[in-house]
């Protein structure tokens, strides 16, 4: 298979300085980066694809059994990795594909050399001794109405995950990425995402990461945020100044700042 194909890669940057990758959330796109791409390209050869069944990827490469866990995700993530023979590469995921980066990290320590977390999250239920931010009839609703209306979904909980009520434009993007994410797609990759346990997985990263909070975040609290670097040993924890779930767009001059003083401290 066409791993650049299917995937959609994009190659930006310095290509001789250090490979950093770029992995989006659920019901976005590569495209969310752009405003984190500038702060990078001059010193960092700059990766970003679309997991399948987002962006611009190969829909024809989407297998249910597949992407029914993130490790399948991650398969993606190392096969992109392969394609471009990419060695210690910093991977930046969003919201679930920091765990996902985990995944791929363990699979190729080879190819991923470091993690920058924005916004993650390990488990979005509460359980015994832990806050996640959601009950399991919480997340039961929230798939039941994802399944049943996936476009009324979409409007209700963009501006809710988007934060910045005050900002309503920025909701209003994260709505129309998420409609244009196939509906049975966007359900697998919604079952997979938050339905998800990877708190074990956290003990396995034995690579320099960054941790990536906002002050305010409905769907990673803040109790999250300081449960992954609490799991993760030798990890560091920045607390943006920012609100929401997607910092990279709300407040991407913090972001991208404490990105690059990270990775500016691996070379």
């Amino acid at each position: 298979m066409d791993i650049p194909r299917r995937n959609n890669v994009t190659v930006t940057g310095n290509p001789h300085g250090p490979a950093v990758v770029l992995a989006h959330g659920f019901g976005c796109d590569q495209n969310m980066w752009r405003l984190t791409v500038p702060a990078l390209a001059e010193d960092y050869r700059v990766v970003l694809f679309d997991y399948v069944g987002a962006g611009r990827s190969d829909p024809s490469a989407f297998s249910q059994d597949r992407y029914a866990t993130l490790g399948g995700y991650a398969l993606d993530v190392v096969e992109v990795c392969e394609a471009l023979d990419l060695r210690d590469a910093a991977f930046v995921g969003h919201s679930v594909s920091a765990m996902i980066g985990v995944l791929a990290a363990r699979l190729a320590p080879e190819r991923i050399g470091a993690l920058v977390m924005v916004a993650p999250s390990p488990r979005y239920i509460d359980d015994e001794g832990y806050r996640g931010g959601f009950s399991a009839e919480d997340i039961d609703e929230l798939l039941e109405s994802l399944e049943s209306n996936y476009l009324g979904w979409s409007a209700a909980m963009a501006p809710v995950i988007m934060g910045n009520a005050e900002r309503p434009e920025l909701g209003e993007e994260l709505k129309n990425s998420f409609c244009a994410t196939d509906p049975e797609m966007a359900r697998v990759f919604a079952h997979t995402t938050f339905l998800s346990d990877s708190r074990d997985d956290l003990k396995s990263v034995g690579v320099p990461t960054l941790v990536l909070e906002c002050t305010q975040d409905a769907i990673a609290p803040r109790e999250v945020g300081a449960y992954v670097h609490r799991a993760i040993p030798g990890s560091t924890l920045v607390t943006l100044d920012a609100t929401g779930h997607c910092p990279h767009l709300s407040a991407p001059e913090a972001t991208n700042e404490a990105i690059t003083t990270f990775l500016a401290g691996l070379r």
